[in-house]
């Protein structure tokens, strides 16, 4: 059965907060200044109840694969949102669910009233890094915005 792209409920951030902590120990970037710290990732839910955000969900057979999410991060230029806890499980990547998270994502995000969207990664997520660079970001020099993640040392962002 092929996944389905759905908005976040409460009931996802367990295994939300679960699947987002295993990518990031699989690719060793489970360090402090990350989303692996961040309080925030147990309880998405409630985060994305911001009224310029969205997050999705990517789920096959009752089972959550994947998320990702666009929000107002504090200090960005104007017009500018953040794509933010996109994250997939292992049996999910190379399959172009990815992709299918960021265009909605970007639709989201556009809908939503934003120009631009940025980004933070880190080196251990060059796969990530990778689709990000094919899927139209660009690298920037230095952060925008203030989303705490001092543990990301890339930084991108696209025009919508």
């Amino acid at each position: 059965m092929q996944p389905i792209i759905r908005p976040i409920q409460k009931s996802d951030d367990a295994e939300l907060g679960k699947l987002i902590k295993a990518v990031l120990t699989e690719f060793k970037a489970n360090k402090p200044g990350t989303a692996y710290f961040d309080e925030s990732t147990d309880h998405l839910s409630t985060v994305f109840e911001n009224p310029k955000s969205a997050y999705w969900v990517l789920e096959e057979d009752g089972k959550i694969i994947g998320g990702g999410g666009v929000f107002p991060t504090a200090n960005l230029p104007e017009a500018t949102c953040e794509l933010v806890k996109l994250y997939l499980h292992t049996e999910a990547r190379g399959k172009g669910f990815g992709k299918a998270l960021m265009d909605k994502c970007f639709a989201s995000a556009k809908e939503l009233g934003y120009e631009n969207m940025y980004l933070e990664s880190m080196p251990e997520l060059n796969q990530a890094v990778s689709m990000y660079e094919r899927m139209g970001f660009e690298h920037q020099c230095s952060p925008l915005g203030n989303s705490g993640h001092f543990g990301c040392d890339i930084w991108m962002v696209k025009k919508l």
